[in-house]
């Protein structure tokens, strides 16, 4: 359906959407102001009542990352193919095919990149501030850890994908400095958000951020931090950093964790 128009109360090809007849739909009027979420892998139509300014945003989380990874892909085979002529006279080919990418959709590879990194922190926050938190029920600590570890998974499986494929053959940086990170105040934000829809979620009790030095001081205790130095270079080291975390950090019901990254085929 990219870039197509489509109206669901025109006659829908049943070779191309079967069952479609027997599909049920929602209808709603949204208001100024109001946000409809619409979930990943649902089609959804508009019909304007007035002249309307509407904005979309596309949600990432650990379910449909796999999904933005292939899109990326996808975007960057056709970017690579659009300009494959002029590579025996271009500099640095590479290079132009990621910023055309990130200028058709938005990222390129080391921007998902840093995007997975600092999710991947963020999630690892979170199990610190939760092992350290004594108020809530130990069922719901264990629901929140089993949350926050598939959450790790899934980014420890599309690192490996990309590393795979010479997605950052590119980078020499730095791709996670730790410390620096912590000092971040947009980062500390994103750690906020995820304890406010966790605790949502799971109707956890208050706030369990700690102090920006606690969280130091858990972080540099795993074993990764303390052998390899709170910097991260490489995609294999942050594989190796989620092993770390999750075995050190994952809570009370390691056998159920356990069981959900053997499922996620990590």
């Amino acid at each position: 359906m990219k870039g197509s128009v489509y109206n669901i109360f025109d006659d829908v090809s049943e070779k191309e959407f079967p069952g479609f007849k027997e599909a049920i739909w929602l209808e709603c009027t949204q208001e100024q102001n109001e946000i409809i979420f619409v979930p990943s892998g649902w089609y959804h139509q508009v019909h304007n009542l007035e002249d309307t300014i509407s904005i979309n945003h596309n949600w990432f989380n650990a379910y449909n990352l796999s999904w933005v990874w292939n899109l990326l892909l996808r975007d960057y085979d056709e970017a690579k193919e659009y300009i494959e002529d002029i590579r025996d006279i271009c500099d640095d080919f590479e290079g132009l095919c990621q910023r055309n990418l990130a200028a058709n959709t938005g990222m390129n590879f080391n921007d998902f990149y840093f995007f997975l990194t600092h999710f991947c922190l963020a999630n690892v926050v979170e199990l610190c501030c939760l092992r350290r938190n004594c108020e809530n029920s130990i069922r719901s600590s264990s629901l929140v850890a089993q949350h926050l570890a598939m959450n790790l998974r899934s980014v420890q499986k599309i690192v490996l994908e990309i590393e795979s494929v010479g997605g950052l053959a590119g980078n020499r940086g730095i791709f996670l400095d730790i410390r620096e990170t912590l000092d971040d105040p947009s980062f500390l934000n994103l750690c906020m958000g995820l304890e406010r829809v966790y605790g949502m979620i799971h109707k956890l009790k208050g706030g369990f951020i700690d102090t920006r030095k606690d969280l130091v001081d858990d972080l540099m205790d795993l074993d990764s931090i303390r052998t390899n130095g709170s910097q991260v270079f490489k995609a294999e080291e942050l594989v190796i950093f989620i092993d770390k975390a999750i075995a050190k950090l994952g809570g009370t019901n390691g056998d159920e964790i356990d069981l959900l990254s053997e499922r996620d085929g990590a």
